[in-house]
């Protein structure tokens, strides 16, 4: 077993995968946290809900009692309630105990694709393949009204952080935004040209994002109804999100097999990461937001511990524990942060649209690149002027014998050549990696 262990560059603000939890029989397919940090809760095509422990004393709970693929799960901090959607057409809700109680909601005439709590945990909504929303009331747990206006499978849903408004997505490629209190739809975006695969609203309930089964991320902004970010995000369809608490960044999870953060406030690509062998299904921020966690086809919930990686959230050890990692945790976990010099380059090139609306609501716009340079050769000239690595501090040697200070000023001199033979060794490590990704899939390899 590994603790607190690091992956990746080794930079004090690398994300840290905290714990691994395994132990669902087929794919994960969403994934929570509980308001007090002390669980996280997850859904699999096993038909299974389970509630993992941070206590390594502590076992994980199993649930059991839906008949198929259980598709979404939510946590409810309010009534302390954990709710399960159902491709057998049923809600459940569970207490979080050993005993594992549940109770069952059934009003969906198909399956249940996603379920969410309102902040203030007095509704609940869920989405169905029946092509509706419906929404119930807390804790009564009594039926209230269903939204209908799409016309093909619902998959996703959430409340507005005031629970006066619902956004949902379909398969019928639109994102539309619902008025609690008159049931009716007040927004429709159909920007996307796929399914829309999860929408979120933004914390101060202002924007929502959408992702799609096209491969990219929009954020609208609902006061506008205009579109201020599209992202052509991942290489295949982005299946979760999720904002962190700050506002500033999103982060994606896609069946690329990749997590990315992108800030919101430059517009750009800010971090990837490969951590799941396969498809990545869910993607979830604590309340605070010093820990991600993940979920995906290769059996596993991996919990990451944010670091400096947004700023001065940085994981003060909430989990408190020690953090066991499986040792079968597959192939090493690396990620990806783009150098402050590069950062500008081929992210927003390749990751960020300029925007359609009058200014960046997130305070920022996207950095420009070079006109008729490509992001490679943009990439090299940052690498040319960025500065040397840093030197290691001069030793005073003034109180020492002169042999130990011919020694040591040996060993420092030997230290300044390694780091800098290292910093030009990464560099050029890493242009390699954007070359060949920019090669043709047919393309000849590079001649030595």
């Amino acid at each position: 077993m590994v603790s607190q262990t690091q992956f990746g560059l080794g930079q004090p603000d690398d994300p840290c995968l905290e714990r691994s939890f395994r132990g669902h029989r087929k794919a994960v397919t969403s994934v929570c946290f509980n308001s007090n940090m002390t669980q996280v809760i997850s859904g699999s095509v096993d038909g299974c809900v389970m509630v993992w422990n941070f206590k390594p004393q502590m076992r994980a709970f199993r649930f059991a009692g839906h008949k198929d693929t259980v598709y979404s799960v939510a946590y409810d901090k309010i009534n302390g309630l954990i709710a399960s959607g159902s491709k057998d057409k049923t809600i459940r809700l569970w207490h979080p105990t050993v005993e594992g109680r549940s109770t069952t909601l059934k009003a969906h005439t198909a399956a249940v694709r996603c379920v969410s709590f309102s902040q203030d945990g007095r509704m609940l909504l869920s989405a169905s393949d029946d092509k509706s929303l419906k929404v119930w009331s807390l804790p009564a747990q009594r039926f209230l009204f269903s939204l209908t206006g799409h016309s093909n499978w619902v998959r996703t849903c959430r409340f507005s952080p005031d629970g006066r408004l619902v956004v949902s997505g379909s398969d019928d490629r639109s994102v539309r935004i619902w008025d609690v209190a008159t049931r009716c739809c007040i927004r429709c975006y159909d920007d996307h040209t796929g399914i829309i695969e999860a929408v979120r609203f933004h914390p101060d309930g202002t924007c929502i994002a959408s992702a799609s089964s096209d491969n990219t991320i929009n954020v609208w902004d609902v006061r506008s109804n205009q579109l201020m970010q599209h992202y052509t995000a991942h290489t295949a369809p982005v299946t979760s999100l999720a904002f962190h608490p700050s506002g500033n960044f999103l982060i994606s999870a896609s069946l690329d097999s990749t997590l990315k953060v992108w800030d919101l406030r430059e517009g750009q690509l800010f971090y990837t990461l490969y951590g799941h062998e396969g498809a990545i299904s869910g993607v979830v921020f604590s309340p605070v937001g010093d820990f991600f966690a993940s979920a995906g086809a290769d059996e596993q919930v991996a919990c990451w511990a944010v670091c400096g990686l947004m700023g001065d959230v940085g994981a003060q050890g909430m989990l408190g524990l020690d953090a066991e990692i499986a040792a079968a945790m597959g192939p090493t976990i690396a990620a990806h942060r783009p150098s402050t010099a590069a950062s500008a380059l081929s992210s927003v090139a390749s990751h960020s649209m300029p925007q359609r609306a009058t200014g960046n609501p997130f305070a920022g716009s996207p950095p420009k690149t070079s006109p008729g340079i490509s992001p490679y050769n943009q990439r090299i000239a940052a690498v040319r002027h960025m500065p040397p690595p840093t030197m290691a501090a001069p030793v005073n040697t003034s109180d020492m014998p002169d042999a130990l200070a011919a020694t040591l000023q040996h060993i420092v001199s030997q230290l300044d050549v390694l780091t800098q033979t290292m910093g030009l060794l990464e560099e050029r490590l890493s242009l390699a990696e954007d070359h060949l990704s920019a090669l043709p899939p047919h393309a000849p390899p590079l001649s030595s």
